[in-house]
């Protein structure tokens, strides 16, 4: 989970049917082992919980990037020139955008995307209030699918901001793919993208199962999706959150835990559960700079600049097509 966490993980189309959301719930749970989409964890009540967990003190990723785009926006502004388009990626609340805008030179337009209309479109209407003279054009997207934006304006650069190590979410094949489909389709010329540094598997599990239990809450707020929108009968006291820190893979994972052995039903499909089986919702892939530069630079990029917070934990990169 990144902090825009697969909003901030690849976030579903806006104009997804329950049709596309049932099919993918229904291969995902009659896989082995199962898994889900973690596109599918940003409803309304998905995104309001992810925006809790972004202020947890365990979850260090909003704090150190952050970090970042206060202390750096003015350098980035410099590389990125005047009159730029900046276009994000899993937009969700816009905070850190709010940096970056300030810092740029007369900015064009800005094109946030994200799976949330609603949420999105609040956060633009505060986002212009900042900035009336700015054009804001949302598209409510999935991102990972064929991705349209509006027609280029002005003459600076088409920026892609795609902050919070979303990219983390991905596998990597799939993460080297959509950072290649970035040139051509969304026709950026820069990139501005972040990605969570490796460090000690205690830092890295806190901030997935923070003491509050709000992560916890996240994650099982997808079975209670699944119970509204799909007519599911799970019950959401027999599974329990857990993300442990996959050494061996680089990356956390986030699972659903069946406490017991039980049945649950999704239309109708009837899904079987050992204790102690899991589902597989979320990876949290994270990098070394030298390990990100070569995964980007298969995507077809080269890094112009890096900047990290004072404790290295987090890293902020600006890039340019090979």
């Amino acid at each position: 989970m990144p902090d825009q966490r697969s909003q901030r993980a690849a976030r579903a189309d806006a104009s997804t049917t329950l049709s596309d959301f049932e099919r993918s719930v229904k291969a995902g749970l009659t896989k082995t082992p199962k898994s889900l989409e973690p596109k599918y964890f940003y409803d309304e009540a998905g995104s309001a919980l992810f925006d809790k967990i972004t202020e947890l003190p365990e979850y260090y990723l909003t704090a150190a990037e952050t970090e970042i785009l206060r202390d750096r926006s003015a350098e980035i502004s410099d590389l990125v020139g005047p009159g730029a388009e900046l276009a994000e990626l899993g937009s969700g609340a816009s905070i850190k955008t709010r940096l970056l805008l300030s810092a740029l030179v007369e900015p064009a337009t800005y094109i946030p995307i994200d799976i949330s209309a609603e949420h999105m479109s609040a956060a633009a209407k505060d986002l212009q209030a900042l900035h009336p003279d700015l054009a804001i054009h949302p598209v409510a997207a999935d991102f990972m699918q064929p991705l349209r934006l509006p027609e280029r304006s002005g003459n600076g650069h088409r920026v892609l901001f795609f902050p919070g190590s979303t990219i983390g979410n991905l596998q990597p094949a799939d993460a080297r793919q959509f950072l290649g489909r970035m040139h051509g389709e969304v026709g950026a010329d820069m990139l501005i993208i972040g990605a969570d540094l490796a460090k000690d598997r205690a830092t890295l599990e806190a901030a997935y199962n923070d003491s509050a239990g709000v992560t916890a809450a996240f994650n099982l707020n997808l079975l209670a999706r699944m119970n509204s929108e799909l007519g599911g009968t799970f019950d959401l006291a027999r599974f329990r959150h857990h993300a442990p820190y996959n050494e061996a893979a680089g990356r956390v994972e986030m699972h659903l835990v069946s406490t017991v052995d039980q049945t649950v039903t999704i239309g109708d499909l009837t899904v079987a559960f050992e204790a102690g089986e899991t589902i597989h919702t979320e990876n949290s892939y994270k990098f070394t700079i030298a390990g990100f530069h070569q995964l980007a630079g298969l995507g077809g990029w080269r890094p112009l600049n890096v900047w990290t917070d004072a404790r290295e934990r987090f890293s902020v990169h600006l890039m340019v097509p090979a």
